[in-house]
């Protein structure tokens, strides 16, 4: 924890990962931020005292870089970035679909570059972390970036050719339970409850449900089973889930968001 690390365009993941490196140990001091407006830059200083810095700066000083800008800024990024990464410098990328080879096509050759897939659970330090290693990263960098993604939730080590799989269920994850629970909500106001209350229902109910999922040890489809009773009230509601497709429809969704995940390898934006 020694180290400097460089976050570089820090949003709301790279707020996060910041604020969890700190509760985790990290000292304000060795950790530097850029960011696309200077008032993001100061505000970040004040809520954390970290020390914001332009992106070449941060390139020279910082022992690890982190980039969280989107992936259509990730060649123009590199391109500002490449004069001034050392080719020992461990480059740390977050961006959905861009593979290590882009990043390394763009750095001094050998450059250590490791590919990560974060979700928005990290705000809660509750994120899964995907980490995939480039030509040139050794044991030694993905340990480093899983003490640094740890700080914010769980780490999975997969090879880079699942990365886009793992966009798919886990980097877009968390918005489809949250559209579950929007729909799941408007189906208890429709019942006859107040809004407040269908909220507050759906909420622990999927919180229970992720805690068993997690701590049980059981399949999923036991646990479901669990709450099937012969003629009752949930296989009704099973019945009308697989007589409209919901099974399929959600493995089509997840299908297009790894081509999605693909297309902006490519460099495709639209």
């Amino acid at each position: 924890m020694t180290q400097k690390v460089a976050v570089l365009g820090t949003g709301k993941i790279g707020e996060a990962l910041l604020s969890g490196m700190i509760r985790a140990g990290w000292a304000p001091a060795d950790l530097l931020v850029t960011a696309r407006r200077r008032e993001r830059a100061d505000e970040l200083r004040t809520r954390y005292g970290v020390t914001p810095v332009g992106n070449p700066e941060a390139a020279k000083t910082a022992d690890t870089l982190i980039l969280t800008v989107k992936p259509q800024d990730m060649g123009a990024l590199l391109d500002e970035l490449a004069p001034h990464v050392p080719a020992g410098r461990l480059v740390v990328s977050g961006a959905a679909g861009i593979t290590t080879s882009f990043i390394e096509d763009r750095l001094a050759a050998g450059t250590p570059v490791v590919r990560v897939m974060t979700n928005t659970p990290a705000l809660v330090d509750e994120a899964m972390s995907v980490i995939s290693a480039g030509s040139h990263a050794s044991a030694e960098h993905l340990a480093h970036t899983e003490e640094i993604f740890g700080a914010v939730g769980k780490t999975l080590r997969v090879p880079e050719s699942q990365q886009d799989a793992c966009t798919a269920l886990s980097g877009s994850g968390p918005a489809y339970f949250f559209y579950l629970v929007e729909a799941m909500t408007d189906a208890g106001i429709l019942l006859g409850l107040p809004r407040d209350k269908a909220h507050d229902l759906i909420v622990q109910s999927a919180i229970g449900a992720a805690t068993m999922l997690r701590d049980s040890g059981e399949h999923p489809v036991r646990l479901r089973e669990n709450v099937t009773s012969p003629a009752g009230t949930t296989i009704n509601a099973i019945r009308e889930l697989e007589n409209h497709g919901v099974r399929a429809a959600l493995i089509a969704a997840l299908e297009a968001a790894r081509d999605r995940s693909r297309e902006l390898a490519s460099g495709k934006k639209d």
